[in-house]
C-alpha cells in the first residue's frame, strides 16, 4: 500500500492559504470598491428620472400613482421609479374613427362596409345605410389616461350612439338630401356631450357623413325619388328666377308708361293754360280797340298763310281761264273710266 499522507498535508496547507487570500480580497473590495459602486448605482437610479417630452406632447407625472404635475415639451426631471413615474400623451395628433366601414391599404386602398354599424332606422321607420368619419384630438391628457378605461373604443361606441339617435329623429328623405349638413352638426354636438359625460378627455374636431343611402334592395327606387325631388327643386328655382325677372321688368315698364302719361298730361295742361292766357290777352286788347285788333289778327293770319300758297300775278285785261288747272281736272275725270275697262 502506498501512503499519500505527505500529499494530504500539502493540500491542507494550500486550502489555508486560499482562504486567507479570499478574506484579504473581500476586505480590500469592501473598502475600495463598494462605495464607488454604490455611488454609481445611485447616480444611475437618479438619472433614470430624466425624460424628454417631444413637440406636441405633454407628460403626466405620477407620485406613487397619483397625478401631481403636467410636463411641457422639453427636458424634464422627476423622482426615479418607484417613487414617481410619467406618461407621455400626444395632444396635437389628429386621430380618426370610422363608423359603418373600415378602410384598408393592404394591396391597394379600399373600403369594407360594416353592415351591423352602418344600417340604422330613421324617424319614419325606414332603413338607411350611413357611414360616418370622425376626427378627434386629446383635449385633457389626465382624463384620457385615468378616467376612461379605453377612450378610443368609448369614442367609437359614443359616435355610433349619437349617429343612431340623430338619424332616428329625422326622416330618410331629410337625412339623404337637404338635411345632411344639419344631421352632421347635430351628431357632432351629441357626440361631444357623450365624450364629456364619459370623461374621455377627447375633443371631436370634425364629423362627416360619407355615405347616406338606402339599402341595396331599394337603392334604385330611392335614387329615383331623390332625382325627382332634385328636378322639382330645379324647376321651382327656374320658375322663381323667371318670376323675379318678369315682375321687375313689368313694374319698370308700367312705371315708365305712367311717367310718360303724367308728362303728356303736364304738357297738355301747360299748353292749354298758355293758349287760354293768350286768348284772354287778345280778348282784352280786342275789347279796348276792336277795329285795330281785328285788323292785326287778319294781317297776322295772312302772314302765316300766304307764304305757303302758290301766287299768280294777272294783268288787268287777262282772264283767269288760262291759269285754271283744266288739264289736271280732265285727267282726273278720265281715270275712273280707265279703271272701269271702257
Amino acid at each position: 500500500m502506498l501512503s499519500f499522507g505527505g500529499y494530504e498535508g500539502g493540500f491542507a496547507g494550500a486550502d489555508v492559504r486560499i482562504d486567507e487570500l479570499r478574506s484579504k480580497l473581500r476586505r480590500w473590495v469592501s473598502r475600495k470598491l463598494l462605495l464607488p459602486i454604490v455611488v454609481l448605482l445611485l447616480l444611475l437610479w437618479i438619472g433614470s428620472g430624466i425624460y424628454v417630452v417631444g413637440p406636441g406632447e405633454v407628460g403626466v407625472v405620477l407620485h406613487f400613482g397619483r397625478e401631481i404635475a403636467i410636463a411641457q415639451p422639453g427636458l424634464n426631471f422627476r423622482l426615479p421609479w418607484p417613487i414617481q413615474r410619467h406618461e407621455i400623451v400626444d395632444v396635437q395628433r389628429v386621430r380618426s374613427a370610422e363608423i359603418g366601414y373600415r378602410s384598408s391599404v393592404r394591396g391597394g386602398s379600399f373600403t369594407q362596409r360594416v353592415s351591423e354599424e352602418a344600417l340604422m332606422l330613421t324617424g319614419d321607420e325606414n332603413i338607411v345605410e350611413v357611414q360616418l368619419f370622425v376626427q378627434y384630438i386629446v383635449q385633457d391628457p389626465s382624463k384620457y389616461l385615468f378616467r376612461a378605461r379605453d377612450p378610443e373604443s368609448t369614442l367609437r361606441a359614443a359616435a355610433e350612439v349619437a349617429l343612431r339617435s340623430i338619424v332616428g329623429r329625422n326622416t330618410i328623405d331629410y337625412t339623404m338630401t337637404e338635411g345632411r349638413e344639419d344631421v352632421q352638426a347635430q351628431v357632432r354636438v351629441y357626440l361631444q356631450r357623450l365624450l364629456d359625460d364619459y370623461q374621455t378627455g377627447l375633443l371631436a374636431t370634425a364629423v362627416q357623413l360619407l355615405v347616406v343611402d338606402a339599402p341595396d334592395q331599394v337603392r334604385n327606387a330611392f335614387h329615383d325619388v331623390v332625382r325627382a325631388w332634385e328636378d322639382r327643386e330645379r324647376l321651382t328655382q327656374e320658375a322663381e328666377g323667371y318670376r323675379e325677372d318678369v315682375i321687375p321688368r313689368a313694374r319698370g315698364e308700367a312705371h315708365q308708361i305712367i311717367q310718360a302719361a303724367e308728362a303728356y298730361r303736364e304738357q297738355r295742361v301747360l299748353r292749354a293754360m298758355g293758349e287760354a292766357a293768350r286768348f284772354s290777352a287778345v280778348l282784352r286788347e280786342y275789347q279796348l280797340a276792336p277795329d285795330v285788333t281785328r285788323e292785326r289778327l287778319y294781317l297776322e293770319t295772312m302772314e302765316r298763310v300766304l307764304p305757303k300758297a302758290e301766287k299768280f300775278i294777272l294783268s288787268g285785261d287777262s282772264g283767269v281761264v288760262p291759269f285754271l288747272p283744266l288739264r289736271s281736272l280732265g285727267m282726273a275725270a278720265d281715270e275712273p273710266e280707265r279703271g272701269s275697262g271702257r
